[in-house]
């Protein structure tokens, strides 16, 4: 009896370098957190098969978004405090909102998340991406705010805030590593008008400070 052929899709899919990957994503820059509430109308992929691992050949993703996840309080800042500890790894930083210029104010701060358990104070949305940013294997700027600094980088703002890409310097790389290269992303890459935008991707996977 002759041998049954392996289906097709078992010959041609490979398993994904991780297994899994953490992304920790930081919307407490100055934006509307637009960009989160758009994932949850991807469809292609959408997040929910993205996150269950459903995505042959992609690892599965633990998201750890304030917009979307369950969790909250200490619960859900632990996983900000392992990732800042070497404990979760590998994981993607994503940056939300663009980040403020903590340097120019007289006192309190412009933008933070969670408290520092060692002085009791706000750790500032700046003080996130420089804990962050050497440890992750990618630092992401999405959306408009993030990648250039948005409306909200227009003269006479008090914030004086930049994107991402300025923060960290044009020549900053990851540790994949990755050079800055800013593009914009539109979630319409993620829809079902999306194939010629992935197609263009696919040449530009290697963006990995700004999208």
């Amino acid at each position: 009896m002759a041998e049954a052929a392996a289906p097709y899709g078992r010959k041609t899919q490979r398993a994904p370098a991780a297994k899994e990957v953490h992304v920790v994503w930081i919307t407490a820059g100055l934006g509307c957190d637009g960009d989160s509430v758009s994932i949850t109308a991807a469809t292609q992929p959408s997040i929910e098969d993205v996150v269950m691992g459903a995505i042959p050949g992609l690892p599965k993703v633990h998201l750890h978004n304030p917009v979307l996840a369950y969790e909250v309080g200490d619960d859900f800042m632990k996983y900000w405090y392992q990732a800042e500890e070497g404990r979760l790894d590998p994981f993607v930083l994503v940056v939300e909102g663009s980040v403020p210029n903590e340097k120019i104010k007289s006192e309190g701060y412009w933008a933070a998340l969670g408290t520092d358990k060692r002085t009791g104070q706000p750790i500032t949305t700046c003080e996130w991406i420089d804990r962050l940013a050497p440890k992750a294997l990618a630092v992401v700027a999405i959306g408009t705010c993030a990648t250039y600094g948005g409306i909200h980088a227009m003269e006479g703002n008090p914030t004086g805030c930049m994107g991402l890409a300025d923060y960290l310097g044009w020549d900053w790389k990851s540790k994949a590593p990755c050079a800055g290269r800013p593009m914009s992303l539109s979630f319409r890459r993620l829809s079902g008008r999306a194939a010629r935008h992935r197609q263009a991707m696919a040449s530009k996977s290697s963006a990995c400070v700004a999208a």
